[in-house]
């Protein structure tokens, strides 16, 4: 680790005659500036390039006794520093990323500080507490107030009722677009989400290093103000056991404090992320840095890979002389295609364990999966595991001993709807007891990484995305406009598992919802650069193995695409129209682009390849994809740092191309 002495641009200056105080924080390129003030509150801006672009906001934290900190606050000290670190990342979309940014503590009687730190790229802070003696935190004030009514993008809550109703939601929806004040103030906004400024400038909000605390949502609750303000879920009262097949425990009361404090701590990240290049935004890996590095000592045996899943394709195979469903010959058929096709893993969706019982350990007399897991092993494949939140959390460590003893590789356990402090224990309980066993974890009904990723590097994935599954059963979703939004938005916090992969692929026009025949929307190319423009490291194949062996050269391409990188660049993108993402592993390049339901033409910049001569395989809409979705053309060009080439995409449509 190297680390240079960057002086920090920071002024102190006492504003009036009474306590009231101000700090300068630049971030390492002088670009962006926060001023922070300490008075009657605490209060933070943000400035890039000399614009406003996040006016006085003032933060606290209220203790159960009345006691608030950042209110009437008296400073005991401050201190600075600068950091410029290389730091290994594991399993990510790069295997070395810079940490560089300058940071301010500011130092508060009654045992509390605040840090802020300013990269390049972002602004973001956090309380500390160093009190020895327990207490409870009765709530948080975080607040965004902007200096114009400017345009978000914000991600509702999809369930529409009381606060508290909405508590209990998957983390799942599209994004609407509307002026703050325009914002629905009944409904609760999940993270991450954006706010345009002026000039291009974006700003998206959300958390990093959430641990043993409650999740962060937004409102907008200030009447005639451009404001945005935090809301959490209390702690959990009383539970009874319910939801999806009685695999959940729902909250039936809450306690009047949103999290227990044991001891010394610190608090969730709070980040304002600012591009002025959209590129810049789907670039950024603040949320990876900010997090707490790894607690798995030993990452040997953690692999990452592609995941042959039965569910969305609704276990159909053509051409077998058995009945397909929940059975061991359906799964010893899904585990070929996987051997065959070098496809790293198989995963047993819902129905395996005896349903309405919340018991993995009652397995379903369709089942032996002993035989299964044998048979896998021998085709070198591995066999993961779905498990209800519940069904997990109530015999966790028996479970994750008898099956990994079993030869099991990890678990995809879902419905845990919440992010209550109560809920985020329990994520990193899992984490903590899978990796003891060398097992795997792919995280479903979940909220936003958060960077748990790299604290816990065997979790390789997470839901919290509006993805594929929705083509089963949504008539009026708009996945293309969808998908050209998560690269600057969703994919900031955090790998996810969106499930792509689709081979029957169709035009706007065409598409409708088959829950046992499901397709994709827009073109076949869209499907195979999502493998290259979304960040999976744990990543399904979500089509039928007979659908992709009548495509065998879109499974061939599918197949070889790694699923963690050494480097990533996003060589052109504009949020909400289009993204071209190129992605190195060893001496490999993969350049993915997508668009929205506009077609249009991207030139690629090949001067980052260096000084190496390139031959391509690329996978381009076909002149008929505009109404055939499934419609492509393959060719092979050659390239090298001097090429330019351009590719015509088609209305929900792009390219995929791999460099060797």
């Amino acid at each position: 680790m190297k680390k240079t002495g960057i002086f920090l641009l920071m002024g102190l200056a006492a504003m009036s005659a009474e306590a009231q105080k101000q700090f300068t924080l630049k971030s390492p390129d002088g670009k962006l500036q926060s001023t922070i003030t300490v008075g009657d509150e605490l209060t933070y801006d943000i400035q890039c390039d000399g614009r406003m672009v996040l006016d006085d906001s003032p933060i606290s934290i209220t203790l159960e006794d009345g006691t608030i900190w950042g209110v009437n606050s008296k400073l005991s000290g401050s201190s600075t520093k600068s950091v410029d670190n290389m730091v290994d990342a594991h399993f990510y979309r790069a295997d070395q990323i810079r940490d560089n940014y300058n940071e301010l503590t500011l130092r508060f009687r009654k045992n509390w500080n605040v840090e802020f730190r300013a990269y390049d790229d972002g602004i973001a802070y956090r309380f500390v507490s160093s009190s020895k003696k327990p207490f409870n935190v009765t709530s948080e004030g975080v607040n965004y107030n902007f200096p114009e009514d400017f345009t978000a993008h914000a991600p509702y809550v999809l369930r529409i009722g009381t606060v508290e109703q909405q508590f209990f939601n998957s983390f799942e929806n599209t994004y609407t677009t509307a002026t703050i004040s325009k914002l629905d103030k009944e409904r609760l906004i999940f993270l991450p989400m954006v706010v345009e400024a002026e000039n291009g400038v974006k700003v998206c909000i959300t958390e990093s290093d959430l641990e043993s605390f409650p999740g962060l949502y937004l409102t907008n609750n200030n009447d005639g103000k451009n404001s945005l303000s935090g809301v959490h879920a209390a702690y959990p009262k009383t539970k009874e056991q319910g939801g999806h097949n009685m695999l959940q425990m729902v909250v039936k009361e809450r306690e009047n404090y949103i999290a227990k404090v044991d001891g010394p701590r610190t608090f969730p990240w709070r980040m304002a992320i600012v591009s002025r290049e959209d590129k810049n935004l789907a670039e950024s890996n603040m949320t990876y840095l900010l997090s707490s590095p790894s607690r798995v000592k030993d990452l040997s045996w953690v692999k990452p890979g592609k995941v042959a899943w039965e569910w969305w394709n609704d276990w159909n195979l053509s051409d077998v002389d058995f009945k397909t469903g929940v059975n061991n010959d359906t799964y010893k058929a899904y585990i070929d295609f996987a051997s065959a096709n070098k496809i790293e893993y198989v995963i047993l969706d819902e129905g395996w364990a005896v349903n309405m019982k919340a018991d993995l350990m009652q397995v379903v007399p369709e089942i032996d999966l002993k035989e299964l897991v044998e048979y896998g092993a021998k085709k070198n494949v591995g066999i993961i595991l779905w498990a209800g939140y519940w069904a997990f959390d109530r015999d966790m460590e028996n479970v994750c001993r008898y099956y990994s003893e079993m030869g099991v590789k990890g678990f995809k356990v879902d419905f845990l709807d919440r992010d209550d402090q109560e809920m985020v224990d329990f994520v990193h309980r899992a984490a903590e007891m899978c990796a003891k066993y060398n097992m795997i974890l792919d995280l479903h009904g979940m909220y936003k990484p958060a960077g748990l990723n790299r604290t816990y590097p065997n979790i390789l994935n997470f839901e919290g995305v509006f993805g594929m599954e929705q083509t089963k059963w949504g008539r009026d979703i708009d996945l293309i406009s969808y998908d050209v939004m998560l690269p600057f938005i969703r994919q900031v916090a955090g790998p996810m598992d969106y499930t792509q992969g689709a081979m029957k692929n169709a035009s706007k026009c065409n598409y409708y919802p088959s829950n046992s025949e499901p397709m994709s929307q827009g073109t076949r190319c869209h499907q195979l650069a999502l493998y290259v423009v979304l960040e999976s490291p744990f990543n399904m194949l979500c089509d039928s193995p007979s659908n992709y062996v009548r495509e065998q050269e879109s499974t061939d391409f599918i197949s070889a695409i790694p699923t963690v990188w050494d480097e990533t660049r996003v060589l052109a993108a504009e949020m909400g129209k289009y993204i071209v993402t190129a992605r190195r592993s060893g001496d490999v390049w993969y350049i993915g682009g997508i668009t929205n339901w506009d077609e249009r033409d991207v030139t690629i910049d090949c001067s980052f390849l260096g000084d190496k001569n390139y031959q391509g395989d690329l996978f381009k809409d076909g002149v008929n994809a505009h109404r055939l979705g499934r419609d492509y053309k393959r060719e092979q060009i050659s390239v090298n740092k001097e090429s330019k080439f351009t590719v015509h995409l088609a209305p929900g449509g792009g390219f995929a191309l791999k460099l060797k």
